[in-house]
């Protein structure tokens, strides 16, 4: 695999709903998931996920009742290499963003687990929080779905809440 034309998501930390420390204290169980960087479902759940950011940042900002777990996935680049990371959590600064990177780096190693990493919106590539239990945002999370076996995306529909 070729880190020029693949790009690395990372897919299980958009399920976990606990705190950074204890994400990133137990990296083991997040799933990395290679994407053609030219993938056109991954582009539009990007570009989607890019479309609605302003909503989510006014609902993070003041979160309605039922709602937690507010995260960013951001993407990190290293040369030809790069790959998506959630951060968990994160806050507005002067120029842009900052927060905790909450997944374990396989493709990049400017970067690592645990750190704070500054970011600006353009780099930012999704959004989630629950709501009464049920996952909003994470597109791209919707996407890697049609890459697992049915019973493995249907069991992570079901256990954590996703209506994609």
């Amino acid at each position: 695999m070729k880190n020029a034309i693949r790009t690395m998501l990372s897919l299980m930390l958009a399920f976990a709903p606990i705190s950074a420390e204890a994400q990133s204290s137990d990296q083991g169980d997040d799933k990395i998931v290679s994407v053609a960087r030219d993938d056109p479902d991954m582009a539009a759940a990007i570009e989607q996920a890019r479309a609605s950011l302003d909503d989510f940042l006014t609902l993070w900002e003041a979160p309605p009742a039922g709602t937690t777990d507010y995260k960013l996935k951001v993407e990190v680049k290293d040369g030809d290499a790069s790959e998506h990371f959630w951060i968990i959590p994160f806050h507005r600064t002067a120029s842009g963003f900052s927060g905790t990177l909450a997944n374990e780096p396989q493709a990049v190693h400017n970067v690592v687990a645990g750190q704070e990493l500054e970011f600006t919106r353009d780099d930012i590539s999704d959004w989630g929080y629950t709501k009464n239990s049920r996952q909003v945002g994470s597109f791209t999370v919707c996407v890697l779905f049609k890459t697992m076996a049915k019973e493995e995306a249907d069991y992570y529909r079901q256990n954590y809440g996703f209506d994609c």
